[in-house]
């Protein structure tokens, strides 16, 4: 999961169509850069698999207990988060890429396609229970599910198209050009998927994410959290990545690895 917090972090300063980049030469740790909303719900996730229980719980503690992080929530999981105060934690359809985000830790704890994906399901749902939001948490983690298990890149472009219908038949350099900011599973899962399809080890996915601009954290902690699973991680980026993390998520992260990696 550590892939995903980096990614996020990376991504951090390059958010929103007025920070986006169009290269892939940038410093990798940015002073200004910052976790962010998606690796706080990364680690809930994490939380909720070595804890058990409901979901969405986990999703509303780690969301009021870190209120205001880099970049802010999404706008409909922050009026989400105040009914889930008041213990009301019904979905409310989005098909937002939040769900596709957190969803990395789920790709790690289950080793079987049945089990990943009615587990991935679980962890959009309690939100995102548009049928696209799930959709874009299962893709994700079923690429890192056949990542971990060696499938080659090609085996895992033709499973993610033939079983959710998304086109990865394009290149970063072919939509670097015009595409901007998006928040929704369908318009960012792909371009985050390709983004790790033509990287060359795990830096390079990264910088892929990145510079092909739109929703920069999460499309960073979407192609991070593949690509960790395919290539592994550095161990000075992940010393690094650990270094911006509270004591509470680094001891999250620390027990989910030594439970989960494989």
């Amino acid at each position: 999961m550590i892939g995903s917090i980096i990614g996020d972090i990376v991504g951090s300063v390059y958010e929103f169509s007025v920070n986006n980049i169009t290269t892939k030469e940038f410093e990798l740790f940015s002073k200004e850069g910052d976790f962010t909303d998606d690796s706080i719900l990364t680690c809930a996730t994490a939380d909720w698999l070595l804890h058990r229980g409901n979901a969405g719980e986990y999703y509303a503690e780690y969301g009021l207990k870190y209120p205001s992080p880099m970049g802010g929530y999404g706008s409909r999981f922050v009026v989400w988060l105040y009914c889930a105060k008041d213990k009301n934690h019904s979905p409310y359809n989005s098909c937002g890429n939040g769900s596709a985000m957190r969803v990395g830790p789920v790709g790690w704890a289950y080793d079987t396609v049945e089990e990943v994906l009615e587990m991935a399901k679980k962890s959009a749902e309690c939100t995102h229970n548009h049928a696209e939001g799930i959709k874009g948490a299962q893709a994700v983690a079923l690429a890192i599910l056949m990542s971990r298990q060696k499938y080659s890149k090609e085996a895992i472009r033709t499973e993610i198209e033939r079983r959710f219908g998304y086109n990865l038949h394009f290149t970063c350099d072919e939509i670097r050009p015009a595409y901007t900011f998006k928040e929704t599973c369908q318009e960012s899962v792909p371009q985050a998927i390709v983004a790790f399809l033509e990287g060359k080890d795990f830096e390079d996915s990264i910088r892929n994410a990145i510079s092909i601009g739109g929703d920069s954290d999460t499309i960073g902690c979407i192609t991070g959290s593949i690509a960790e699973a395919f290539y592994g991680v550095p161990e000075e980026l992940r010393k690094k990545a650990m270094e911006y993390l509270p004591d509470e998520l680094k001891t999250i992260v620390t027990e989910f690895e030594n439970k989960y990696n494989h």
